[in-house]
């Protein structure tokens, strides 16, 4: 049985900010890259913290399809708008001083909006819509990914599993933060599921005869070659709604390419004609409203936490222990984790230990004490 002992808060965040480094990203930069891997481990979204800061981040520095040095070009720059050019730098970083011109904006004007393409993974969706709650705001981000969901009708993987996030201020001790693919289940998910030696639940990948599959680490593998792929919320068809989450997800698709002129669909593939690496160039874009300039603050917290407690109240169904709302179970996690620190598997583990021997940095772990 797979140990997942628990590693210091402050120790893993000093050990990411120094790979990072070791790897090239600049020390700032780099802060900024832990501190969004972490946030998804507090709010106990595994499938997006440091479960992916190899092979998502630090694989990629090394086969050269993420750049770790982020040059960001403002191409255009309006009162309440923002379209940037990441320059294949890291999409974590891109993203946070976009939504820092995208508060300061909306905190002016009202609403701010903004695109950046030529970008690569930006990480847990919902630390960026974070920021706009922080400030007292609405927060709506969406991004585009690497090809791996069929239209509905469709077996082909053609979209990512592009989330579409929604995060806004509440009277209560947490916001509502709305952080979803809009995929019936998302890739970073999969990857969890194949390293942790878990099978993936049965419907939600569709193969090129139509029928389905769960060997997580084959679906990967399997999904590359494009011969299978995931579904849209609601599913296979159209009887349970699936034409519905593919709508969602196209919205996404577009949105995130259409608004800065980047690429989409297979374009997003990270591979060229002849089956080598290349760049991802995907796109993110970001909302900011300012609930000041409606009927204020105050009043947008106390009906948004009103609209969350009724929820939470109403009527349970038989068997069910609670309600919950978006946002709460993440809240919840972070009470549980954090004066205990990041929940790690043995893959994991080794992957820390990996880098950290190859960097030659002074860490110690104490799960290598429980060998």
């Amino acid at each position: 049985m797979e140990t997942r002992p628990y590693v210091r808060w402050e120790l893993m965040n000093s050990f990411l900010i120094d790979a990072f480094k070791g790897y090239g990203v600049p020390e700032d930069d780099a802060k900024i890259c832990a501190d969004v891997l972490l946030e998804s481990d507090r709010r106990g979204i595994e499938s997006h913290g440091c479960n992916r800061f190899k092979p998502i981040y630090i694989d990629r520095i090394v086969n050269g399809t993420l750049l770790p040095e982020t040059k960001m070009d403002i191409v255009k720059d309006t009162p309440t708008t923002v379209v940037m050019d990441a320059n294949n730098g890291m999409g974590m970083v891109a993203s946070y001083h976009m939504m820092e011109m995208l508060i300061e904006k909306a905190a002016k004007y009202g609403m701010a909006g903004g695109a950046v393409y030529n970008s690569t993974h930006y990480g847990i969706a919902g630390y960026w819509t974070t920021m706009a709650e922080k400030a007292g705001m609405i927060g709506i981000t969406g991004t585009n990914a690497r090809p791996s969901v069929a239209p509905t009708w469709g077996v082909e993987p053609m979209m990512g599993t592009n989330p579409l996030t929604f995060t806004m201020p509440t009277d209560e001790e947490f916001p509502f933060n709305f952080d979803c693919a809009t995929s019936t289940i998302q890739n970073g998910k999969i990857e969890f599921y194949a390293r942790s030696g878990k099978p993936t639940p049965e419907g939600l990948v569709v193969t090129r005869d139509g029928g389905t599959m769960s060997d997580s680490a084959k679906i990967l593998t399997e999904m590359r070659a494009g011969n299978c792929a995931l579904l849209s919320v609601g599913g296979l068809g159209e009887a349970t709604g699936g034409y519905k989450g593919y709508g969602f997800t196209t919205i996404v698709e577009i949105l995130s390419a259409a608004l800065a002129g980047g690429p989409y669909l297979k374009d997003l593939s990270g591979k060229a004609p002849d089956g080598s690496s290349q760049m991802y160039r995907l796109g993110h874009f970001f909302f900011v409203i300012n609930p000041e300039f409606f009927m204020g603050l105050d009043t947008f917290k106390k009906t948004a936490g009103g609209i969350c407690r009724g929820l939470r109240n109403s009527q349970k169904a038989p068997g069910a222990e609670r309600i919950y709302t978006a946002g709460e179970k993440e809240w919840l996690a972070w009470q549980e984790r954090k004066d205990k620190g990041v929940p790690v598997g043995e893959t994991i583990q080794k992957e820390i230990i990996e880098v950290r021997d190859k960097l030659g940095l002074p860490y110690h772990f104490d799960f290598e004490d429980q060998k």
